[in-house]
Parts: C-alpha cells; structure tokens; sequence
C-alpha cells in the first residue's frame, strides 16, 4: 500500500504484554478451587480478544457460577499487577518511539475500558505518542465488528482504507479487516494447533518486522524519509 495516513493498534497482547498476566492472575485464582493448570490456560486463551459479554459467556460456562465474584477478583489482581509495572511486547517502545519521530499520526483502538487502557498506556510510557484512544466502552459494538476501527479512523478524520492496523488476535484482526484497513497480524498467546484466520492480512513476527514491510522504519532504527 502506499504510506499508510495514520497507524492504528490494537492494545492488549499487541502493544502491552498484558495477556500473559491475565493469564497468571487467572491461574492464581482458578487452581487453588480445584481447576487443572491446563484448562485454565485453554480457558484464558479462548479469551484473548473477545468482548466483554462473549468473555462473560465462556467464564460463565467454564466456572458455572460466581462470575461476577471472579471478574472482580480477576481485574483487581490484573490491575495490582499492572501498577507495578506495565510490560510491553518485544520491539514495541523502540517501534513506536521511530514511527513517532517520522510526525506519524497514531491511535490506539482497544477493547479495554478507556480510564484503564489510558492509564496503562501512560504507565507504559507511550500514551504521548497517540493522537486518539478507542476505549472498548466508547463503541457501538465491540471486536470483530469493525466499529471500533470505523470509529477510530473517523476520529482522526481519515477513511479506513487509508490506515494500517495492527492486531494480535483474531476478532481484532476481524474488525479490522472488516473496517477496510490495511492489516497486521502479529500474534501472540493463542490456542494450540488453532491457524490463523484467511482474512487478507499480512502476518509479521514483531511490531518492528511489520512496519519495517510497510516501509514505515528502518532496520537499523534510522527513519525513512
């Protein structure tokens, strides 16, 4: 494509590490009741990028009952943990700090609710180099719908078509597609044995490699003109 007009990304599992302490947090908490180590993850990775009331769907199938007692539990841990410090994917900071140094306009479009993906992505240290958020709480209808991306590419003005999007999971990576950006996938904790959805869109290893493709950084840091 030719140079993108704006970079949108996905938050959670693409830009910030969170994922794996969702999935910790979880452990903690499922495995002392009983649960088996293994279910619980094939559990937590049947979550990665769903929306609200479908994650709400398969807690309550999984734990049959006490959902609201787990959600709260669940956050609460995730939120302790993320306050001690927040991890981000590997190439991540340096990627985003050269797309910034370019003057690229960027956003960030996340099922998370916008007061907790601000403050994560503001711990993060990368909250600055975005133009506008998407909170998962501020859309008509959540991933893979393509209202998030539609809302965000809106947002900065923009036709989606004229935006690359990155996404590590599968719905993400639906509504983006859907919303007729030019799409990254780049994944992170999924299923085992569980290929990778045939929606059109390019598949990098790292954040880096993929804006390396599009043409957006250079190998060596250096930025394109």
């Amino acid at each position: 494509m030719m140079k993108p007009a704006a970079f949108l990304f996905d938050m959670d599992g693409l830009l910030i590490d969170s994922e794996r302490v969702y999935q910790r947090v979880m452990l903690d908490i499922l495995v002392p009741k009983g649960h088996a180590p293994a279910d619980v993850e094939a559990l937590s990775l049947r979550l990665v990028g769903n929306s609200g009331v479908r994650g709400r769907a398969l807690l309550a199938e999984f734990l049959d009952g006490g959902v609201d007692e787990f959600n709260a539990a669940w956050h609460a841990g995730v939120r302790d943990s993320l306050a001690a410090g927040v991890p981000l994917r590997p190439t991540v900071r340096h990627s985003i700090e050269a797309l910034a140094e370019t003057g690229a306009r960027m956003a960030v479009v996340t099922s998370t609710h916008i007061a907790h993906a601000r403050s994560n992505l503001e711990r993060a240290g990368l909250l600055a180099h975005f133009e506008l958020v998407v909170g998962g709480d501020e859309v008509p209808a959540n991933k893979p719908d393509p209202a998030p991306y539609m809302q965000a590419a809106a947002g900065l003005g923009l036709d989606p078509q004229l935006c690359a999007a990155f996404e590590d999971s599968d719905a993400g990576t639906t509504s983006a597609v859907r919303a007729g950006c030019h799409t990254t996938q780049i994944p992170d904790l999924r299923p085992l044995h569980h290929p990778l959805p045939d929606l059109g869109q390019q598949v990098a290893p790292d954040l880096a490699s993929a804006l390396m493709t599009l043409g957006a950084i250079c190998q060596n840091g250096v930025l394109r003109g």
